[in-house]
């Protein structure tokens, strides 16, 4: 079972990735700002403005519906809101703390908005790249307040303990990058964000 903390426990949080590989933040981020993040994901939608996302890297990378199929949007594009700015500022905060806890070595945060058309999914795979260990933290944000199991969508993280399912709600979830996941098909569009904490590639 993935333990929950609220953000500002960072050391809970910290045991709890140290323990499990993952943790919950059921109320991170709060009402207000999910709120916010939410209108803003869906002006940009209704502007056109997330693009089909892409896998792989080199010469192979490039949209591929079959193994993933959200449209994306990097949170530091000029044509995001306050809302996600604000957000970008409160993910580099943890970021900071948990360095400081974990040791991490991580210096950025990098995040998008992810939406899900029904019946997409993402399969399983792992942020950090085979040549590639910058990711250290992965960190998914859920904008889908109304959200029912019977809804699908659920993130699949196949942890040490078991594969565990995440119904894609409201909160967050924070997990080591290198912990193999997928995100399951849905009903109905599902709508996140999807961010990383980095350190330079060794």
């Amino acid at each position: 079972m993935i333990p929950n903390a609220a953000v500002h426990d960072v050391a809970a949080l910290a045991d709890a990735l140290r323990t499990h590989g993952a943790c919950r933040l059921p109320d991170f981020p709060d009402a207000d700002t999910t709120r916010a993040l939410r209108d803003d994901l869906d002006r940009l939608l209704s502007e056109g403005a997330l693009a089909p996302a892409s896998v792989g890297r080199g010469a192979s990378h490039g949209p591929r519906a079959d193994i993933r199929g959200d449209s994306t949007l990097w949170l530091d594009n000029p044509r995001t809101g306050p809302a996600a700015a604000a957000f970008l500022a409160a993910l580099d905060t943890l970021r900071i703390e948990l360095n400081r806890r974990l040791f991490l070595g991580a210096d950025e945060v990098e995040a998008h908005y992810a939406a899900y058309p029904p019946g997409t999914r993402y399969a399983r795979h792992r942020d950090r790249f085979k040549d590639d260990d910058a990711r250290v933290l992965s960190l998914v944000t859920y904008l889908n307040p109304d959200w029912i199991d019977t809804d699908g969508g659920a993130l699949r993280l196949a942890l040490d303990e078991g594969e565990i399912d995440i119904v894609p709600r409201t909160g967050s979830i924070v997990f080591l990058s290198e912990c193999e996941h997928e995100v399951l098909p849905a009903t109905r569009e599902r709508r996140s964000i999807a961010a990383w904490m980095r350190r330079r590639p060794r």
